[in-house]
């Protein structure tokens, strides 16, 4: 798996991410770095951040994946201490959603897998209660968002998946695996067209289970297609072929990855749609990061020769997003040019944090221990 070129490359952007991470750290702490993409501002030490926002989880897991990568205890730390500061989700309650599984698998679950703290367990377990909760079970979809309508499930959904395996793995209740599958299922009849690409949101009626309507969502239009929500989908059902094993999912893992890697030019970042006009050019790194995630997870799960067209793949993704890294220590901020959705400008080629969760789990991955927490079989 990947050639030896590739691996130095690999290992040498790995030590310039740790050591900026590291300088990072200790100015970032026990918080949660955040964008607003409606003022267009990056928050590194989290003075805005909402507790029961989806990407809480992304600071601490990073913490997770520099702990197994350094030994440093400093990482343990600050993971723990963000763990524990989510505990105010749970108390709060009102505005948790589906994103769970974002929240709490890199959190809890990186935690209980490392350290084989109990507490840790039960809030995964008590997240992934939540997420079972949300399941639809006649239209059989999880419903995404809060304080939004009852119809509504999105792409980005099959990331948080895995947190129901979890569940099923500690307590041998295959009630929550049965949600996946159902989940998984719908999405990949209703979400995934016939040439590889996938709606953003798809509306059903709740009590026949109809679809109604395939809103743009985060992309240009109803019928393109955003980058990041094909980075999900690419991602999403490797983990849940991973998880579930049903060879379908992995099929579709694949036909997703074959659009992306189509739809990528060399030595430049996604577009945020691949189907949006010529002008204005807007470029996403997280749908690069989040994607070479899931194209390396496809490449160890089929042949050798197979497995080099997703390599290359991951390896042309991950050139560019060296290129797109802030380096300077002064700096607190990681990945460059993340963007939230077609039609917010303020939220256009900024720091996203979950970008830079997803580097750097791609090139642990590559390095040997990414921790697993989104596997559990």
């Amino acid at each position: 798996m990947f050639s030896k070129e590739d691996k130095a490359f690999a290992s040498e952007f790995l030590d310039r991410v740790v050591k900026k991470v590291t300088a990072m750290a200790p100015e970032i702490g026990v918080n949660f770095p955040t964008t607003n993409s409606n003022l267009g501002e990056w928050d590194p030490k989290g003075t805005k951040a909402n507790i029961s926002g989806w990407t809480t989880g992304f600071w601490p897991g990073m913490m997770w994946l520099m702990y197994l990568k350094t030994g440093d205890e400093m990482f343990k730390k600050y993971a723990e201490g963000c763990e524990e500061k989510l505990d105010e989700a749970f108390d709060i309650f009102i505005g948790i959603n589906h994103d769970v599984g974002f929240m709490w698998s890199l959190s809890a679950i990186a935690d209980y897998k490392i350290t084989g703290n109990e507490k840790s367990k039960v809030r995964a377990m008590h997240a992934a209660t939540i997420l079972a909760g949300r399941f639809n079970h006649i239209a059989k979809y999880i419903r995404a968002w809060e304080n939004s309508s009852l119809r509504f499930a999105i792409i980005d959904c099959m990331m948080n998946l895995p947190l129901l395996s979890f569940a099923t793995s500690i307590q041998d209740d295959p009630r929550f695996e049965q949600v996946a599958e159902a989940h998984a299922d719908t999405v990949a009849k209703h979400f995934i067209r016939g040439d590889g690409s996938s709606n953003h949101v798809v509306e059903f009626d709740p009590i026949t289970g109809d679809v109604l309507a395939t809103p743009r969502g985060q992309g240009y239009d109803s019928g393109s297609s955003w980058s990041r929500g094909q980075a999900w989908a690419l991602y999403g059902f490797a983990l849940a072929y991973l998880n579930l094993g049903k060879q379908e999912y992995l099929d579709t893992a694949k036909k997703v990855a074959h659009y992306f890697i189509a739809n990528i030019e060399d030595g430049k970042l996604p577009l945020v749609d691949f189907r949006a006009p010529a002008e204005p050019v807007y470029y996403d790194s997280s749908a690069a990061s989040i994607a070479a995630c899931g194209l390396i997870e496809i490449a160890k799960a089929v042949p050798e020769y197979e497995a080099k067209i997703y390599e290359r793949a991951a390896m042309k993704l991950l050139r560019v997003l060296d290129e797109n890294c802030n380096y300077n220590q002064d700096e607190l901020r990681l990945l460059e040019n993340g963007s939230s959705a077609y039609h917010k400008p303020t939220g256009m080629h900024m720091p996203w944090i979950f970008g830079d969760y997803y580097l750097l789990e791609a090139l642990m991955k590559i390095d040997g221990n990414d921790g697993r927490f989104t596997v559990h079989k």
